[in-house]
């Protein structure tokens, strides 16, 4: 084991507001940061580029922690390196408002990259970080001009390594060669229900390998010498890496190290005691030695060197390139430059029409040229998607001078969600992935973490129903739009004609949060219809004619053509009805009351909702005598037409529902 004085003193304090804090809180995890005391003080004060004072700098080295149950050592680390975390704070681990959450969490403490908690989700953010910063060195770095050269460093966990997410994700780093991602396995042989080798008993490192991965190994977690010698090893090596490093969960406490005890429980009192015995450390709880300071000002000063270097660089950037830097302002924003929504196209109306999927394919494309930080891919269904952006370079493809925007995420759903989380969490680009809605399920965890972080990432869902046809139940979504307007700040969208497609789009891009695009696969009319009103996510889509409406009609979607269909029919019966095209629940919540009213009429009690899914949630707008048509049960392979006839979504059945409110 080596560490020097200084580098002893830190890791035991870390281990000590470790198990000080998890004992205030009565819960927690104080093994795994106090195993990783050793490795995290080396990353934050030997190995990583990062600027305490000013946490969000864009060319800070990130740092994910991927365990995030651990959330003391990062605390830790953030407060003895000059973090805007104070003991109090920490004093304040679990508690309500705290800036020391149970896990990491983004927006809720400076210096944390990344909220985390479930396993596997940071070392697959890890890619998507490392993919922002490889397309923001292209885009901008030039000779004499390196304004991005950054690397991601993540602790990951047995944890981790077992969830299939990070397989998904290390199999696309190690294609991508994506060299800047140094990766450090907490190889502590526990789990909660025992040691690893009741369920994990591979050979990890060369799996790694076998994943184009550079692999090293420690075997003392508390030799920072040897940690450091792997590290530079890592640095210097074309290829991701991962370090394996082994360690003691819960060392040095004497009788619950190397044990599960150790993992998700306060250690209790007198092993506290004890521990700090063993260590040479004070009782008194939550003890920062003053000779720590030194070591605080040390790192502030570096980080601020560091800091000051880019910003000196930056303004010669400026002057140099002008136009860059100013596309430089607005990717870090990760905002919408001027003109983005020019010259999208306009679908003239046709009876025949064009799937929602092929007008959004033009419309993505077109807002490509205008954004030139719109970055994205399909989970290999391109094609199918109209994901693809014509003419532009594909990440792993790219040749000299050439910026890379496309992305084949191959069938690796849920890495691809993690992957955009990251790029969003990294800055610099808008990142966009594809697939069909019904394989939005393998993501799920991902847009979750997603809206809970507010992270602008966008998706595209194509074939959205039993629309799709022959391919049957399993490709045929039903639950999936209720799923997705169930997850708060997430918006789905769901336009009924490419026109509204268009408006979707732009709307999508404007949501301050994750937001979908869910379209058809089988062509539909385009209207001859003002869909402007998509902009606020719900509106009049054709007033009744003749007097005050009877009925409200209400559907998003292709079935949008039958509510009208069924408002002609209605009409003709001396009925009536409003239609409302409903494409965004969430952006038509967002508006004003009077708004949602004008538009959805409460007072008036027959109402009707037709949609090609469940009918989940509807309830919020046809109240209680309200009726839904739409999908009572699985789907089925046969044309589309056909399946809509036999499942009962027609304008029959919307005439049928409406007159039986009417009596």
């Amino acid at each position: 084991m080596t560490q020097t004085p200084l580098d002893a003193l830190a890791v035991n304090t870390i281990r000590g507001l470790s198990m000080d804090a998890v004992q205030a809180a009565n819960s927690g995890h104080p093994g795994t940061p106090m195993a990783l005391a050793a490795l995290g003080w080396a990353v934050f004060t030997k190995l990583r580029k990062h600027d305490p004072a000013s946490p969000e700098w864009a060319d800070r080295d990130r740092f994910i922690l991927s365990c995030g149950h651990a959330s003391m050592l990062q605390y830790s680390l953030l407060h003895l390196t000059g973090y805007d975390l104070s003991l109090d704070d920490i004093k304040q681990f679990r508690q309500w408002h705290s800036k020391t959450p149970g896990h990491p969490e983004l927006h809720d403490t400076p210096g944390v990259e990344v909220t985390t908690g479930p396993l596997g989700q940071g070392i697959a953010n890890a890619v998507g970080m490392a993919m922002a910063e490889q397309f923001l060195a292209a885009r901008f770095n030039r000779p004499g001009h390196t304004l991005f050269d950054h690397k991601v460093w993540v602790i990951a966990s047995d944890g981790d390594l077992m969830e299939g997410v990070s397989a998904e994700a290390a199999s696309m780093a190690g294609h991508l060669k994506l060299g800047k991602i140094i990766a450090y396995w907490d190889d502590n042989s526990i789990t909660i229900d025992g040691r690893t080798d009741i369920s994990f008993t591979e050979d990890v490192l060369a799996r790694y390998r076998a994943y184009g991965w550079h692999t090293e190994s420690v075997d003392d977690g508390e030799d920072i010498d040897a940690i450091l010698a792997a590290s530079r090893k890592a640095e210097a090596d074309p290829r991701p890496s991962l370090i394996r490093v082994k360690t003691i969960i819960g060392f040095p406490a004497p009788t619950k190290k190397d044990s599960p005890a150790a993992h998700g429980a306060p250690l209790g009192a007198a092993e506290i005691k004890a521990t700090k015995e063993i260590m040479g450390w004070p009782d008194a709880p939550f003890h920062v030695p003053a000779e720590l300071g030194a070591a605080r000002e040390a790192s502030l000063a570096a980080g601020a060197k560091s800091k000051a270097a880019w910003d000196a660089q930056l303004a010669a950037y400026r002057t140099a390139f002008p136009e860059l830097a100013a596309e430089l302002d607005v990717a870090l924003a990760q905002g919408l430059p001027a003109g983005w929504d020019a010259n999208l196209p306009v679908f003239p109306p046709s009876e025949k029409g064009v799937a929602s999927r092929k007008a959004s394919q033009q419309v993505l494309n077109a807002l490509a040229k205008n954004i030139p930080h719109l970055v994205g891919g399909s989970a290999d269904l391109a094609g199918s998607n109209g994901s693809e952006l014509a003419g532009l370079p594909f990440y792993g493809r790219v040749g000299e001078g050439e910026v890379p925007r496309n992305i084949n995420f191959g069938v690796r759903e849920h890495a691809m969600g993690s992957a955009m989380n990251g790029m969003a969490l990294h800055g610099g680009v808008i990142p966009f992935g594809a697939t069909f809605l019904i394989f939005g399920d393998y993501m799920r965890p991902t847009m979750r973490l997603a809206a809970l972080m507010k992270l602008r990432t966008r998706y595209i869902f194509t074939h959205d129903s039993i629309g799709l046809g022959e391919d049957g139940p399993t490709h045929q979504p039903v639950e999936q739009l209720s799923t997705m307007r169930a997850i708060p700040g997430f918006a789905t969208f769901r336009p009924g004609d490419a026109n509204e497609t268009r408006e979707c789009w732009k709307a999508a891009l404007e949501w301050d949060g994750p937001a979908a695009l869910v379209l058809t696969r089988q062509d539909i009319p385009t209207m001859d219809r003002d869909v402007s009103g998509a902009a606020r996510g719900g509106y009049v889509l054709s007033e009744a004619a003749g007097g005050d409406p009877q009925v409200v009609i209400i559907s998003s979607g292709s079935e949008v053509l039958l509510a009208l269909e069924a408002q002609a029919t209605l009409a003709g019966k001396g009925v009536r009805a409003r239609v409302v095209s409903l494409p965004c629940w969430e952006l038509f919540q967002a508006q004003d009351q009077d708004y949602q009213d004008s538009v959805m009429l409460p007072n008036l009690s027959a109402r009707v909702a037709i949609e090609a899914g469940s009918g989940f949630g509807w309830e919020r707008y046809l109240g209680m005598r309200g009726r839904f048509v739409g999908m009572k049960g699985f789907g089925a392979s046969a044309p589309a037409e056909l399946l809509y006839e036999k499942f009962g979504i027609t304008a029959a059945a919307v005439v049928e529902a409406a007159e039986a409110q009417l009596g």
